[in-house]
């Protein structure tokens, strides 16, 4: 591209007004940093890449200050954005095509002088809708209920309980009072309807008074905490009971206990570098560790979940639902594959792991921290 575009040529190549550039420039969402050499303000490549995800997450509905939160977040690279968006944007085609096809249903029935019920005329916008789509997502994060009820039983008879990094509301206790904690603006959006009600704030800064909750829970979520201890800390400042689900990446020859970790992607071991030992962990809330067993056809498609079906890694949909994928890289992630593809061709894959058939649950160092 141009070495820098001017206002007038990025809004016709956006398809947005002169005047909307002028706001985003005004309230500081996207500030045109380089000069024509007239000397009028013009765009870089950078800000054309800005611009890029603001105006990819307005038209898909997110408001001015959610998407400012978004793309300030320190966490989230361009391809990150790049692999949100394109979920998004499925999620949303899927959603319209089940809107769609119910449309169709009550057009055959009317033409059959059919009248839908007031029920059956809500049903396509409320949750029933979203068992549609996630019908055609193998690869969505479900609840695994054998875990759920490890963290349930761990929960014990509190009534009230903090989910912290809550995400869209997965193992949240439907018998609770449940306050959820997430401050991604893109999770926050995609909790469904009914769900517990949702904070915007960080684990390191949980905006409760001591001791608030009966118990403090956080699912798969603690390794996207900027400070791991703190947040742990906060948790069992503001509850009585702390539940986490975690991983272990101390014990002696963890990288060895997972085949996919072990053969295709050496990569795993460098994101958890700075990460704190399981004692750390368990000493931040002063609890204890328990190891968590992953069922050979676990529902929840985290990264560990799939280790008796290799041919799920294969799969993108599945691969975009964890986050390793993303932090590893494309270069990573598409050598991995295309090394487990051809081994579970050749038959090598099989070969290599022919103990694991016989297995109905692997130990791959996931935890429940207890307190």
């Amino acid at each position: 591209m141009e070495e820098h575009l001017t206002v007038g040529r990025v809004a016709e190549l956006a398809g947005v007004s002169v005047r909307t550039l002028h706001h985003y420039d005004g309230i500081g969402l996207v500030q045109p940093s380089a000069r024509t050499a007239a000397g009028y303000r013009a765009y870089s490549a950078g800000d054309v890449e800005r611009l890029r995800e603001v105006l990819a997450y307005r038209r898909l509905g997110f408001g001015l200050r959610e998407i400012a939160d978004l793309v300030d977040d320190p966490t989230t690279d361009a391809v990150a954005h790049l692999h949100r968006l394109r979920g998004l944007l499925l999620e949303q085609r899927d959603r319209a095509a089940a809107m769609a096809t119910a449309i169709d249903r009550e057009l055959e029935a009317r033409a059959m002088g059919i009248r839908a019920t007031p029920e059956e005329q809500l049903r396509p916008f409320g949750a029933q809708l979203y068992e549609t789509i996630g019908s055609a997502y193998p690869a969505t994060r479900r609840t695994e209920p054998r875990i759920a009820a490890r963290i349930r039983d761990a929960l014990g008879d509190a009534r009230t309980v903090l989910n912290v990094g809550a995400g869209t509301g997965s193992y949240e206790p439907p018998d609770r009072d449940v306050t959820a904690v997430e401050p991604s603006a893109v999770m926050r959006a995609q909790r469904p309807a009914g769900a517990a009600p949702c904070v915007a704030a960080s684990a390191e800064r949980l905006p409760f008074e001591d001791q608030s909750f009966d118990a403090a829970m956080a699912v798969s979520t603690v390794h996207h905490w900027p400070d791991p201890v703190a947040g742990l800390r906060e948790m069992r400042r503001v509850a009585r009971r702390v539940v986490v689900f975690t991983y272990d990446a101390g014990t002696t020859g963890w990288r060895e206990r997972f085949w996919l970790t072990r053969d295709y992607l050496p990569e795993f071991a460098g994101l958890l570098v700075d990460w704190p030992s399981l004692a750390d962990l368990t000493r931040a809330i002063d609890g204890r560790a328990e190891p968590v067993l992953v069922p050979w056809d676990c529902a929840d498609g985290f990264f560990e979940a799939h280790w008796r079906r290799p041919e799920a890694y294969l799969d993108e949909h599945v691969r975009r639902a964890v986050s390793v994928w993303t932090r590893v890289g494309p270069e990573a992630e598409e050598r991995a594959v295309n090394g487990l593809r051809d081994d579970l061709s050749s038959g090598r894959w099989a070969e290599r792991n022919r103990d694991l058939v016989a297995l109905d649950t692997a130990e791959l160092g996931l935890r429940l921290l207890v307190a």
